[in-house]
């Protein structure tokens, strides 16, 4: 019996520990003050890292006249995509379906064209594939 006492003891011990080691003040978790978030802002960018930022601008350098705008050569996702797998053709097939009697109740329906697409899903070819004719 005393056996078990000293289980429940322990386990109570342990719960209670736990439970007081998460706890904290609402204040000290988010003080108040006169701070605004510009100040907090400010505060977390220090003078290093603004010269550090001045530093890197000075280095860029602009694009020449001549040069291409910059959009064509910059990884999207988009452009990634796009550009590494090609989407294969899927080309389209013009039917005609045939005046018919369609429902429980026959009823008649006009000849109409319609399009439907030669693959169901949409296809691409995979990185490297050559998608153009030869």
């Amino acid at each position: 019996m005393s056996r078990r006492r000293w289980t429940n003891y322990c386990v109570a011990l342990t719960l209670a520990l736990l439970t007081s080691a998460c706890s904290t003040s609402k204040d000290e978790l988010l003080p108040h003050g006169r701070q605004t978030m510009m100040d907090v802002w400010q505060q977390g960018t220090s003078a290093s890292n603004r010269q550090l930022i001045d530093a890197r601008q000075a280095l860029r350098r602009p694009l020449e006249p001549g040069q291409v705008d910059p959009n064509t050569f910059t990884r999207t996702a988009k452009n990634e995509i796009y550009s590494q797998f090609k989407r294969l053709p899927n080309p389209d097939l013009v039917m005609y379906v045939f005046p018919h009697l369609a429902g429980s109740d026959p009823a008649p329906i006009p000849g109409y064209s319609t399009v439907f697409p030669l693959y169901q899903r949409v296809q691409y070819a995979m990185p490297g594939e050559r998608t153009e004719d030869y």
